[in-house]
C-alpha cells in the first residue's frame, strides 16, 4: 500500500516595488470578493434560503467583474480559490459533528493578505513565475521535493512569501522505532513523558510580555492615524510575529524528537478553547479569580498544545507511526501502580502520593504513564472509542486498524 504525503515549503520573495504593488492589488481583490460573496450568503440565510454552492458563485464571477472592473485585473484562479475557501468555511460552520465559527468579513490591515494559484505557475531554480506578475526570485533555503500542486503568496509584516505545496507518493512507511510513549501536557513542564523525561517550555510570550506591555502603553498616548502611532503599530506586529516564530520553531523541534523516537504517541484529547475561556462571567453572574484565570489562560496558550498535536499528527503519518488521543478525565488523580483514583492522591502540583499503595513520584510522569496505558488499551480495542489522528486513510483501507498498525510497526 502507498500513501500520499503533502508537504509545504515556504520561501521569502525578492520583490520589486512594481511586484509588491501588484501583489497588494490582487490580495485586495480577493478580500473584496470574499466580502461580496459572504454578504450575499448572509442575505440568503437571513431570508431563510439555502447558501449558494461554489459552482453558482463561480458562475456569478463574470457579472461581478463587469460591476467592478478592477476585479478583471486580478488573475481568475485566485478569485475562484477565494470562493472555494468561502464555500468550505460555510460548510464547516454548519458541520454538526465538529462545527467551526461562521466566516466573518475581512478588513484591510486586520487579516492576512494572500492569494493562491492552483496552476499556471512555474518554478525554475530560485525563481517562480506567477501569472499576471511575472518571474520573481526567492530565497531558496531548501530543495523542493515532490510535484508542486499549488502556490500561495502571502504577506507577513513587511515581506512577501511564497508557500509551495507538493505531493509525494511513497510506499507504505514503516516507523524506525517500536517504542510507545505517553505524554502529559503542562505549563511548568511543557511535555512530560512516561519514561520520566520531560521537555521544558520556551515561554515565548512570557519572556516578551514586559516589552510588549511597554509598547502598548506608548501607543495609547499617540494620536490616532499619526505617523508615530503607525510606527509603533508596526513594532508591536513585528514583536508578535517574532513570538509566534519562536514558539513554532520550538514546537517543530520538540515534535520532531518525539516523532522520530516513538512509533506510538498517546496524549490527552484536550479542549484548549474551553480550558482557556475567560472567567469574567456576565453582569448577572460575575466570575471569580478573574486575574488569576487570565494569567493561567495566557500560560496555556503560550505553550501551543494544539499546534504540537497538529505537528505530531502529520509527522507520525509521514513516518508510519500513530498518535492516539485519550480522554483526560482522572489521568492526574489515578495511581499508575494500583489504579486507585482519589483527589487527595495529588497533594501538590508537582508531587503524586497514592493514598492506597503509597506510590510516590512526579505528578506529571504519573499522568503520562496513565495516558500511555489508556492509549494502548484503546489501540488494542478500537471499540472503546479512541480518536486516531493522521490515519483516516488507513482506517478506510479495508484492513483492521490493529492489523494495519502492526504491519507498520514491524520492519
Amino acid at each position: 500500500m502507498s500513501i500520499v504525503i503533502r508537504k509545504g515549503y515556504k520561501f521569502r520573495l525578492n520583490t520589486s516595488p512594481v511586484g509588491e504593488a501588484l501583489m497588494r492589488q490582487f490580495a485586495g481583490c480577493n478580500r473584496f470578493l470574499w466580502i461580496r460573496a459572504l454578504a450575499l450568503q448572509k442575505e440568503r440565510l437571513d431570508s431563510k434560503q439555502s447558501c449558494l454552492s461554489y459552482n453558482k458563485l463561480a458562475n456569478m464571477l463574470p457579472m461581478w467583474k463587469k460591476e467592478h472592473p478592477f476585479l478583471a485585473d486580478a488573475p481568475s484562479q485566485p478569485l475562484q480559490q477565494t470562493l472555494k475557501a468561502l464555500d468550505k468555511a460555510i460548510k464547516e460552520a454548519f458541520d454538526k459533528a465538529n462545527p467551526k465559527r461562521f466566516p466573518v468579513f475581512k478588513k484591510r490591515g486586520q487579516c492576512k493578505d494572500s492569494f493562491r494559484y492552483p496552476q499556471g505557475f512555474e518554478i525554475s531554480n530560485n525563481r517562480i513565475f506567477l501569472p499576471k506578475i511575472g518571474w520573481v526570485g526567492f530565497c531558496k533555503s531548501q530543495y523542493i521535493k515532490g510535484k508542486p500542486k499549488n502556490v500561495t503568496v502571502s504577506r507577513e509584516i513587511d515581506h512577501w512569501y511564497v508557500s509551495v505545496q507538493t505531493e509525494i507518493k511513497v510506499s507504505n512507511p514503516v516507523h524506525p522505532s517500536v517504542k510507545a510513549v505517553g505524554i502529559d501536557l503542562g505549563i511548568k513542564k511543557m511535555v512530560a513523558l512516561s519514561d520520566g523525561t520531560h521537555i521544558e517550555p520556551i515561554n515565548a510570550f512570557m519572556n516578551a510580555q514586559k516589552k510588549l506591555a511597554k509598547l502598548q502603553r506608548c501607543i495609547a498616548k499617540k494620536v490616532k492615524f499619526s505617523s508615530n502611532r503607525y510606527k509603533l503599530v508596526k513594532k508591536i506586529q513585528k514583536l508578535h510575529w517574532h513570538i509566534a516564530n519562536i514558539r513554532k520553531d520550538y514546537l517543530h523541534k520538540a515534535s520532531c524528537t518525539l516523532s522520530k523516537n516513538h512509533a506510538i504517541v498517546c496524549m490527552e484529547d484536550l479542549q484548549v478553547r474551553n480550558m482557556s475561556k475567560s472567567s469574567k462571567g456576565s453582569i448577572e453572574k460575575p466570575g471569580g479569580n478573574v486575574k488569576a484565570k487570565s494569567g493561567l489562560n495566557k500560560a496555556i496558550l503560550d505553550q501551543g498544545w494544539g499546534e504540537l498535536t497538529r505537528q505530531l499528527s502529520y509527522k507520525q503519518y509521514w513516518r508510519g507511526g500513530v498518535i492516539v488521543l485519550v480522554p483526560p478525565q482522572y489521568t492526574s488523580q489515578k495511581c499508575s501502580e494500583c489504579g486507585h483514583i482519589e483527589a487527595d492522591n495529588r497533594p501538590s502540583q508537582a508531587v503524586f502520593h497514592c493514598q492506597a499503595c503509597g506510590n510516590t513520584e512526579n505528578a506529571d510522569t504519573n499522568g503520562a504513564k496513565n495516558i500511555l496505558r489508556e492509549g494502548l488499551s484503546r489501540l488494542a480495542c478500537p471499540e472503546k472509542g479512541a480518536a486516531f489522528i493522521g490515519h483516516r486513510e488507513m482506517v478506510q483501507s479495508g484492513r483492521s486498524l490493529k492489523q494495519e498498525i502492526r504491519s507498520r510497526l514491524v520492519a
